[in-house]
């Protein structure tokens, strides 16, 4: 491999792959491909804008004609999809586009690459679509029972990669991370937005009783053992990829409250998400031992990490809490936060 595209490279976990992936091997080339729709950003990839092997093309991944013109272009022998639609409130409010992106795209993706001989697929999936689990920790032979249209897109992402390799004998290989966390991370999801709105001291609305647990992986960890699974994985496999740092959701919000030194009393506990799955967690058994990957960041020292990176970089997120977020904003959390006022 040495002409890698990256889809969905401007977004959150992707151009921390990149930017790790063009420290890491300075003999490839790599190209995003990415929609640049509202949580896709171009100041995510600004530490690499001017790396020698770094190329960037604006479309969709489930436009055909755009995905071949890429692949050809570049002459890419790889790719990385991290595209996707990923906020599972969107998906509740507008399941259209995560149809679109997660299931077409990567229908798309695949079939495109299986055409033009590329050799590698990687598909970047998530621990939801296990569904809810309330003791143990989900392996990767377990069903798959997806609670929300965010999760069943993505399955169906996951099961489109599982069956281009059976039936054409593609190289495809699958990651389902945890709950990630981290620099440059769209403030929709909950740790930015927490800790971007107790910057302002503003009340963090916490779902139902915050007694919801999540297995917290930090992006680089996730990053590395993308990259591992990538160059190390055999084909048709699928990996999974925890933190192993399980906390309640109550907690986490306790935890960023301390280090930023903000009142728990900014805590307000809304009307809960429909469908919200109680808890998400995985073992790492199979990519330790097969591939010798396990996380490197503690919980405590890369959420302070990432907490003061938001503290010191309010240039890059006050400019998106505008426009669309605010309208997402509204939408979402007026009317739940007006009831805790009552």
């Amino acid at each position: 491999m040495k002409n890698i595209l990256v889809t969905g490279g401007a977004g959150f976990i992707g151009s921390t792959f990149v930017r790790r992936a063009i420290a890491r091997h300075p003999d490839y080339k790599i190209v995003v491909l990415d929609k640049l729709t509202y949580a896709g950003n171009l100041d995510n990839l600004l530490p690499v804008k001017d790396a020698p092997q770094y190329a960037f093309e604006r479309g969709d991944i489930a436009d055909r004609a755009t995905v071949r013109r890429v692949l050809e272009t570049h002459e890419i022998d790889a790719i990385v999809n991290f595209a996707a639609e990923s906020h599972v409130d969107r998906s509740v409010l507008d399941p259209h586009a995560f149809i679109n992106t997660n299931s077409v795209g990567v229908y798309t993706l695949l079939d495109t690459a299986r055409e033009l001989g590329v050799q590698r697929f990687h598909q970047v999936s998530t621990d939801e679509v296990y569904g809810s689990i309330d003791e143990g920790h989900f392996r990767e032979g377990d069903p798959l029972e997806p609670n929300s249209p965010y999760s069943a897109s993505k399955a169906s992402g996951d099961l489109m990669a599982r069956a281009y390799y059976v039936t054409y004998g593609m190289h495809t290989t699958v990651t389902r991370g945890s709950n990630t966390f981290g620099p440059y991370q769209y403030p929709e999801k909950v740790i930015p937005f927490f800790v971007t709105e107790a910057l302002d001291d503003r009340p963090l609305p916490l779902y139902g009783d915050g007694m919801q647990v999540r297995d917290w992986l930090y992006v680089d960890d996730h990053s590395d053992a993308i990259d591992t699974v990538l160059h190390k994985g055999a084909p048709g496999e699928i990996f999974n990829v925890g933190g192993e740092s399980e906390r309640h959701n109550i907690d986490v919000t306790r935890f960023l409250l301390q280090t930023l030194g903000k009142p728990e009393s900014l805590i307000r506990y809304v009307e809960d998400r429909p469908g919200h799955d109680r808890r998400y967690a995985l073992t790492n058994d199979k990519i330790r031992a097969e591939l010798g990957w396990e996380p490197a960041h503690s919980f405590e020292d890369a959420m302070t990490e990432t907490v003061r990176w938001y503290q010191q970089n309010d240039w890059w997120w006050r400019k998106i809490k505008t426009g669309e977020y605010l309208e997402y904003y509204k939408r979402q959390y007026a009317a739940r936060l007006a009831e805790t006022e009552k």
